[in-house]
C-alpha cells in the first residue's frame, strides 16, 4: 500500500481508521467530508481539505472510507472512481490464507482465521473475530466485540452489532441488521432486523429506514 492515503469521513470511525493508518507507518494526506462546518478543521492533526467529490481533483493517492454506516459507505464508493486502500491495524491477527477485498478495514485486536474471504469495503471492527472458512459480503460491518464462528456466510451490507455472536455454519442474508448482544443460532433472511438471545426477527428492514 502507498505510504500516503486519503480518508473519507471526519467522525469517530474515521478517527479509528486514521489511527490504524498511522500505526501502520502510513501518512494520511488529507480528510474529505461533505459537512460544510468541518471544512478547514482537523482530525487527529490531519486537515479536512475538501468535500468528498473534491478528492478526484487532488493528487492521486489510495482512498479509504472511514464511515461505519454500510449504506453510506456503499453510496460513496459507487460515486467515486479512485484507487481503494485496504487497512489492517498492526495489532490485528489476519491469517495468511485470508482474502481481504479492497477498501476493507481490520481494526485493532481483531482476529480473522484461516481460509476466510472478506469482500470489498468491509469493516472488521475493534476486537471482533471471524473464524475459519467464513465469507463476508461487500459493505458489511462486524462491529466491535462481535464474533462469527466457522463457516458462516454473511451477505452484502450486513451489520453484526456490538458484542453479537453467530454460531457455526449460519447464513445471514444481505442488508440484515443483527442487534447488539444478539446470539444468532438460526439462518436469517435478507432485509431483517433481529435481536435477542436467541436472535428473533424484530422487523423487516427497508432501504428507506437506513
Amino acid at each position: 500500500m502507498s505510504t500516503s492515503v486519503y480518508v473519507i469521513g471526519a467522525g469517530g470511525q474515521a478517527k479509528v481508521v486514521i489511527r490504524a493508518l498511522l500505526e501502520s507507518n502510513c501518512s494520511v494526506a488529507g480528510v474529505f467530508d461533505d459537512q460544510i462546518d468541518l471544512q478547514k478543521t482537523s482530525i487527529l492533526g490531519v486537515p479536512v481539505i475538501g468535500l468528498i467529490d473534491d478528492i478526484q481533483q487532488q493528487p492521486a493517492y489510495p482512498v479509504i472510507v472511514g464511515i461505519g454506516d454500510n449504506r453510506t459507505r456503499q453510496a460513496i464508493v459507487q460515486r467515486l472512481d479512485v484507487e481503494w486502500a485496504t487497512v489492517i491495524h498492526p495489532s490485528a491477527v489476519v491469517d495468511p490464507t485470508v482474502k481481504l477485498g479492497v477498501g476493507s478495514v481490520v481494526m485493532a485486536g481483531a482476529v480473522i482465521q484461516v481460509d476466510t474471504f472478506i469482500h470489498d469495503h468491509v469493516i472488521v471492527n475493534t476486537a471482533a473475530s471471524v473464524d475459519h472458512d467464513c465469507v463476508i459480503g461487500n459493505f458489511s460491518h462486524v462491529a466491535p466485540g462481535a464474533h462469527l464462528a466457522g463457516e458462516c456466510r454473511i451477505g452484502d451490507g450486513v451489520l453484526i452489532g456490538v458484542g453479537a455472536a453467530v454460531i457455526p455454519q449460519i447464513e445471514i442474508g444481505e442488508w440484515t441488521v443483527v442487534g447488539a448482544g444478539a446470539a444468532v443460532v438460526n439462518n436469517v433472511p435478507s432485509d431483517q432486523v433481529v435481536a435477542g438471545v436467541p436472535a428473533r426477527q424484530m422487523m423487516k428492514y427497508h432501504e428507506s429506514d437506513g
